[in-house]
């Protein structure tokens, strides 16, 4: 079966949320299980050959395909929350996003020291909540060994911001 040209199944979403943003909507993308698929076996194999212990998905669409990355790299998933979201103890870290800030929180038990972990998150905009997110990671004695994005908006910088990791994602802007 060929290839899907997954970027034809992003729908752009005028002036969301806010004037001027152009929303990159991956919605059309999940609804298409052949789609689905293959974006979760191109992710799940990349993160695979990272040999994690966890993929580290982001609330909220970080989740979407976050715990079906993990399957596919045989690996666990953990949660980074918005606060109060999870039981205590969390460890938090807040970040600017290129429309405001936030916070996200991770179980402080959840990443052990030497813990090998890639993240994931939908889109890679300013690159802010997955340097904020790698933070937590690396506070609880993790390593990093990739990050991983269905979109990366490159004209927004965030691929340049986290150089520092490996990096990847299906489609480009």
């Amino acid at each position: 079966m060929a290839a899907i040209d997954l970027k034809t199944l992003v729908r752009e979403v005028p002036d969301f949320p806010e004037p001027g943003v152009g929303f990159k909507d991956i919605s059309s993308l999940l609804l298409d299980a052949a789609a689905l698929k293959q974006a979760v076996d191109e992710l799940g194999e990349w993160t695979r050959e990272r040999e994690p212990d966890f993929v580290l998905g982001a609330e909220a669409r970080g989740f979407w395909l976050g715990a079906a990355i993990a399957v596919a790299a045989d690996c666990g998933f953990v949660a980074a929350r918005r606060p109060g979201k999870l039981p205590p103890a969390t460890v938090a870290a807040s970040y600017a996003l290129e429309y405001g800030e936030n916070s996200l929180e991770v179980a402080a038990d959840a990443i052990g020291r030497g813990a090998r972990v890639v993240i994931h998150d939908d889109v890679l905009a300013t690159g802010g909540t997955v340097e904020a997110i790698a933070g937590l990671v690396e506070q609880l004695g993790g390593t990093v060994v990739g990050v991983n994005f269905v979109i990366d908006l490159s004209f927004l910088g965030g691929s340049d911001r986290l150089a520092k990791y490996d990096l990847f994602s299906l489609i480009t802007y």
